[in-house]
């Protein structure tokens, strides 16, 4: 119990970033609601529900991001981010690489060619938490096995993503087999863009503890999600594990890389 206890007491957002505890409560709290509005106003209001999330929690990124950078590093990398994420999004809806054939519907407005802009927003709110455990696995210097743990660390979330937004409707494969309609190729295609973005970006001295506290809050509420609410309990198990040990490995360090 006093493992435990110490260990608790290390998993905190240190002074310099208690100003932006109020961003990521106003995520999570969007995230709560997201069942609330299903239930109240039925499936038309998923969309919305969607933007929200992803808006509010691309938000609570930047803003620990900022105030650990400065806004000049932030701009960079979030603009490196939501371009880069956007063009691999667009070649791979229009040729199939390398994710595999598949294609956005029409319910994420708006689109720019048939990718919706909502979209690389949804690669800047993971990546960076992905970064920071990556962070307290390999030391930023190590470019390649940096870089590797990275893309890994954010390709286990999508164990999550993609049977709930193929289950909402938000895309659809051309040849739904695979992890539960997913194509096997769609990960690997994930690892190799998550590893290229990072790459360009190459961050350094992240806000490690801010960013693992948003990596862990994503793994909860995702497996409660799917296995709750959702009606996916097998991607919601399979998620668990492999997101899970990114967190499980973060949080052996001891959350103890500097803040």
């Amino acid at each position: 119990m006093t493992t435990l206890t110490t260990r608790l007491r290390m998993v905190h957002i240190p002074p310099q970033h208690r100003a932006y505890t109020a961003l990521v409560a106003l995520w999570v709290l969007s995230m709560i609601s997201v069942p609330i509005f299903r239930w109240i106003a039925g499936d038309a209001v998923m969309p919305f529900s969607i933007s929200l999330t992803v808006l509010t929690q691309a938000i609570a990124v930047l803003g620990v991001l900022g105030a650990a950078w400065g806004w000049r590093r932030t701009g960079f990398t979030i603009g490196s981010v939501a371009a880069l994420g956007w063009l691999v999004e667009f070649i791979g809806s229009q040729t199939g690489f390398p994710f595999g054939s598949y294609q956005y519907t029409s319910l994420l407005q708006p689109q720019l060619l048939g990718v919706p802009l909502l979209i690389p927003f949804a690669w800047f709110m993971m990546l960076p938490p992905a970064w920071a455990v990556a962070q307290t696995q390999v030391d930023t210097q190590r470019r390649t096995a940096f870089i590797l743990c990275s893309a890994l660390a954010f390709t286990a979330w999508d164990f999550f993503l993609d049977p709930q937004m193929v289950g909402w409707g938000i895309w659809k494969w051309a040849n739904p087999v695979g992890y539960f309609g997913i194509p096997w190729v769609n990960f690997l295609g994930w690892v190799l863009c998550a590893a290229l973005i990072t790459a360009w970006v190459r961050p350094v001295q992240l806000p490690v503890r801010p960013l693992l506290l948003i990596y862990l809050i994503t793994w909860l509420f995702q497996t409660i999600g799917l296995a709750v609410f959702w009606g996916q309990p097998q991607p919601a198990i399979v998620g668990f594990g492999l997101m899970g040990l990114f967190v499980l490995l973060a949080f052996r360090a001891g959350w103890s890389v500097k803040p």
